[in-house]
């Protein structure tokens, strides 16, 4: 019901925008930018997003399969069961879904976004097997959502690439707020479900697991801040995440191997689903998007911005973070929109200016909420969404604010 809203919400909020600008302002080409906008992601939804998922769809699952079969699936379960059992305790032990969840929260961490979306979307079907109300989010698939939306990424090397692109004097400065931002966003969105589902924080196993990764993630940051320059830095996440993008499929085959598994027979068989997931999610990506685009091209964005502005500059405060905010906006409605902002504000203000850095740093602290809540519960046909859209955006939230913080601590 909530997503029902929301995508209502977008459309009369989008032409009343409209209305208001063509009669108070005279502006004739509102409604032309806004329809023009509708029917370029009516067809992008479609042309560049769900058909090329398609080949992606179908090579991911075909290599989630194989490894299904050579038991690397079961052994991820067994590694992380003590752990995932606290915070999904519907999910049986050394059932699938807890392997999967794994490797795409793996996926996410290495900045492996072709890998993570087939992976994810297996993923929540295993859970929806486990859900006894087909149309209604579980606590389970809940909790992994908003995991998955909050975007924890060790290697954001897209975002460092376009700094390198747009002439940024160092493309890597951004590479430890945003680990940092992403982070917080990731223990907030955990946070924030745990409590919702009442799941206790203290037990030693969820404590010694989250202290564990804390640790782990502070040592990996000062390893790269003390011992690796900042040409390495860039140079170590881009063969990194695209060796691990190779080193995955080669380790889950060779693993097959040695099982005596029929390694083709496997992946085919896997890979057949992605053309059926691909068409399945096909109209939700159509009308999200299409939600997102009117609001877009109406301008309410940018009069949200302009109220922000307006707020901080009567409260006394810095308000040099509100012309990134854009950013910080597009990024729970669509990556591709956040993504083009970030560019623009580079292009605008300088890669290497305050504001085209900390629109960097927003665009790597959290993931695509409503995409990513319209794709998944869409590929198992989930309508009720209970409190998972609230959740993510209150986690997209704290790592926005995280975000601006350690922006203003780094380059401020």
């Amino acid at each position: 019901m909530a997503l029902n809203y929301i995508w209502i919400a977008f459309f009369i909020v989008a032409f009343t925008v409209g209305v208001v600008k063509f009669v108070f302002l005279g502006d004739t080409e509102i409604f032309k930018l806004m329809v023009d906008g509708l029917f370029d992601s009516t067809k992008s939804s479609v042309m560049d997003i769900a058909l090329p998922l398609i080949g992606t769809m179908a090579f991911w699952l075909g290599i989630m399969n194989v490894g299904e079969k050579a038991g690397a699936i079961r052994f991820l379960s067994r590694m992380v069961g003590p752990f995932f059992s606290r915070l999904f305790p519907e999910v049986p032990p050394n059932h699938p879904a807890t392997g999967q969840m794994m490797m795409n929260f793996s996926a996410n961490l290495l900045g492996l976004d072709n890998a993570a979306t087939p992976l994810g979307l297996k993923a929540m079907g295993s859970l929806q097997e486990l859900n006894p109300e087909k149309e209604t989010a579980s606590n389970a698939q809940i909790m992994f959502l908003v995991l998955h939306t909050s975007g924890l990424t060790l290697l954001p090397i897209s975002i460092i690439a376009q700094r390198a692109i747009l002439g940024a004097k160092d493309p890597a400065d951004i590479f430890i707020p945003c680990i940092i931002a992403t982070y917080v966003a990731t223990v907030a969105g955990l946070l924030i479900c745990a409590v919702w589902q009442k799941i206790n924080l203290w037990d030693r196993v969820v404590m010694l697991c989250l202290g564990g990764l804390s640790a782990f993630i502070g040592l990996l940051v000062w390893y790269f801040v003390v011992y690796l320059s900042k040409e390495q830095l860039t140079e170590v996440s881009k063969v990194f995440s695209n060796a691990m993008l190779l080193f995955i499929p080669v380790l889950l085959i060779a693993g097959a191997v040695w099982k005596k598994v029929n390694v083709f027979e496997a992946f085919i068989e896997g890979a057949k689903g992605g053309f059926e997931t691909s068409v399945r999610i096909m109209p939700y990506l159509v009308a999200m998007l299409a939600g997102i685009s009117v609001l877009r091209y109406s301008g309410a964005l940018g009069l949200l911005v302009d109220g922000f502005k307006w707020v901080f500059v009567h409260l006394g405060t810095d308000i040099r973070f509100t012309d990134a905010l854009p950013v910080a906006f597009l990024k729970p409605l669509t990556g591709s929109g956040a993504r083009a902002m970030m560019l623009e504000s580079m292009k605008t203000f300088g890669a290497d200016s305050f504001v085209g850095r900390l629109s960097c740093i927003f665009n790597g602290s959290a993931d695509t909420t409503f995409y990513i809540v319209a794709l998944y519960f869409g590929s198992v046909g989930i309508k009720k969404s209970r409190y998972a859209i609230t959740a993510g955006l209150l986690a997209d939230l704290i790592g926005v604010v995280a975000a601006v913080c350690v922006g203003y601590l780094f380059f401020g």
